[in-house]
């Protein structure tokens, strides 16, 4: 895709309790992370901060700018975990088959759903995540803002249920990071 994201250059991570946000993930210094439409790469930074450089990070988005800023900031801070690529979750992404421990979606399925590609990008996420994976995603609460959407494409967490029930994501547990974000946990099953 050629077109610039949706949300391209905004980001949600300084809205959010980020230090509640890694404790819910229950981070582990090994694990594989994969940060669909990561924008400039804030949570990829942060996750790469706190893992290690043991830890494997995928980060994807279409929108070529971010994820050059992303390189350039994961090497000016000498986290070499970070592997960025421009993507295009609807389609294939340079990762693995089952390779992930845990798939985070900060902020972006709603933009998803307005494109029309989240039935696709649900797909490749199941293709990527190893059986016993989580999906992370954080969303909006469905109030009015802003900052954030319009209250009109947000997720309310039982909407988000029902949207990743067809994908055999069975949630684990929602929490709220704070006065405008909600981080909603899934498993597969």
């Amino acid at each position: 895709m050629s077109h610039k994201p949706l949300a391209a250059g905004k980001s949600s991570f300084d809205l959010i309790d980020s230090e509640r946000l890694f404790a819910e993930l229950d981070l582990q210094e090994d694990m594989v992370l994969l940060d669909v439409a990561c924008g400039r790469g804030a949570y990829a930074l942060a996750a790469a901060e706190r893992l290690g450089p043991a830890a494997k990070i995928y980060a994807v988005d279409l929108w070529r700018e971010g994820i050059e800023a992303l390189r350039e900031a994961g090497e000016s801070r000498g986290l070499r975990s970070i592997e960025a690529a421009v993507a295009d979750v609807g389609k294939k992404l340079p990762v693995p088959d089952a390779a992930v421990d845990l798939c985070l979606l900060a902020t972006v399925l709603h933009d998803f759903i307005q494109e029309r590609v989240d039935d696709r990008a649900l797909r490749e996420v199941e293709r990527v995540l190893k059986p016993a994976g989580v999906l992370a995603v954080v969303e909006f609460k469905k109030i009015d803002g802003p900052p954030g959407p319009p209250v009109a494409i947000r997720l309310a967490p039982a909407e988000l249920e029902e949207r990743l029930r067809p994908h055999s994501f069975r949630l684990t547990r929602t929490v709220e990071l704070g006065p405008y974000n909600y981080l909603s946990l899934f498993v597969r099953g």
